[in-house]
């Protein structure tokens, strides 16, 4: 029988072992606007809505998915943190927003701080790349729901824009350009049948390029946007245009993503072959033998967030944005058709 809160399976030793560890990442990212350390029972955060008139604040919450499987089978768990705060960063981008600071949850089996303190450490990695600070968060053990070294990871940002600023698809129009910026790879979806047809046995293979091995492309940190987009807003500001339209493409793939920014009865026709796809997808549909429409309903296919901008825009935009490609156009699409279409 259980005397202890140990004896249960729960090590509060070894959770303020823990706690202490990360005390420092966290610290790290902190700017003047955060009043008070980590620890408290709220973080304390002073904004100024002077540096956005008329204020609007965006959230967003998000996790990693199953690449976490990956990260425990080649027990790498440094860059997982990074990947979730891009994740993250990346929905509010979307709106227009500026992040503003960010907080996680941390669940798992066993307590081992060393681990903790590597994962909280790529958080607040992603968090100094962002520019924002770490302002808090959860970690909770919790031996019946996680087992061994099983854990999960959530995060929650929040931003700011002003209300003229935001972006919210409400300006497209049938003619605009579909401009498609570089994924690293699966960023954060589709892991669960990656792992399927890419099993763990030969992750340590090289891929077929030879560049790196098959592991190594599939753990590749989810990339952020958040520069691209202030690049791209500011030199069409300059040139008195305008972003009409972001989306983050992640789970769901283009359809699932794309048109959630797109009035209705506009939709997307998209060239295939207009941008570079990362080996990686093509291992995969290779191996499984999955159909190009199901690779576009799982995956980002090289393609981790897509602009709408008017044709005007398009030179200025690919100048401003070397490695994003114009990979098609906002066409009219009746009620009740797919829209999303590849050609």
């Amino acid at each position: 029988m259980a005397r202890t809160y140990r004896d249960a399976g729960v090590d509060r030793e070894e959770a303020s072992r823990a706690v202490e560890r990360i005390a420092d990442a966290a610290a790290s990212t902190a700017t003047p606007a955060v009043l008070g350390g980590v620890g408290g029972f709220g973080a304390l955060f002073r904004f100024d809505p002077t540096t956005h008139p008329d204020p609007v604040l965006v959230s967003s919450t998000d996790g990693v998915g199953t690449k976490l499987k990956l990260a425990l089978a080649l027990d790498r768990h440094d860059t997982i943190g990074i990947d979730l705060v891009n994740a993250c960063v990346n929905d509010i981008v979307v709106c227009g927003a500026d992040p503003l600071f960010f907080l996680d949850y941390l669940a798992l089996g066993d307590m081992r701080a060393e681990i903790v303190e590597t994962i909280v450490g790529g958080v607040a990695a992603g968090c100094a790349a962002a520019g924002i600070p770490l302002v808090g968060g959860e970690t909770a053990q919790m031996p019946d729901l996680y087992r061994g070294d099983d854990y999960d990871l959530a995060g929650f940002v929040v931003g700011v824009v002003s209300r003229a600023d935001v972006i919210d698809g409400t300006k497209v129009r049938a003619g605009d350009v579909l401009l498609g910026l570089p994924s690293t790879g699966l960023h954060t979806n589709g892991y669960t049948l990656a792992r399927r047809v890419v099993p763990e046995t030969i992750w340590g293979e090289p891929m077929p390029d030879g560049s790196r091995t098959i592991g190594d492309a599939l753990l590749e940190p989810h990339r952020s946007y958040l520069d691209d987009v202030r690049i791209l807003r500011r030199t069409l500001r300059d040139a008195r245009s305008d972003v009409r339209a972001l989306a983050h493409v992640t789970g769901g793939g283009w359809e699932g993503n794309v048109p959630r920014t797109l009035p209705d009865g506009l939709g997307v026709e998209v060239e295939t072959g207009s941008w570079p796809v990362p080996a990686i997808f093509s291992l995969i549909q290779q191996r499984g033998d999955i159909a190009d429409d199901e690779m576009f309903r799982t995956f980002n296919l090289g393609v981790g967030m897509t602009a709408v901008v008017p044709e005007r825009s398009v030179e200025a935009a690919l100048a401003a944005l070397p490695d994003a490609c114009r990979i098609g156009r906002v066409v009219d699409v009746p009620v009740g058709e797919a829209r999303v279409r590849f050609t």
